[in-house]
């Protein structure tokens, strides 16, 4: 089994910076492709972006190209997304997720999820 907790979420203004955290326990962090989602009420849980351990490969939806980074520090069994740019259509609640044996571009290819951390955007 894995856990995930994502931490670093909150309220910022359009155009600012937030940094997301993921930590992970439960089994050896370096097995597993690591991802982003954010989920609004009443809508599908949607990626945003994906690390791979081989290679450090990153993928990111066209939304937040440019703007979101994706990392992990082994070490600290931990992966980010770095958020720059915030606008008021990226209030969601966000979730960390792990992958182990498959590509991660989608809810269905998840194993395990966060809990959820909100972000809110003001105008």
């Amino acid at each position: 089994q894995v856990q995930l907790v994502e931490s670093g979420g909150g309220l910022v203004q359009a155009g600012g910076s937030l940094r997301l955290s993921c930590a992970a326990s439960g089994r050896a962090f370096s097995s597993y492709a690591m991802g982003w989602f954010r989920q609004t009420p009443g809508k599908e849980r949607n990626f945003l972006a994906a690390i791979s351990w081989v290679g450090d490969n990153t993928y990111y939806a066209d939304s937040v190209k440019g703007r979101f980074t994706i990392s992990r520090d082994n070490a600290k069994a931990t992966a980010y997304l770095q958020m720059n740019n915030l606008k008021p259509e990226d209030t969601a609640l966000y979730y960390c997720a792990a992958a182990l044996g498959r590509g991660l571009r989608a809810a269905y290819d998840v194993d395990y999820w966060g809990q959820g951390t909100q972000v809110t955007v003001s105008s």
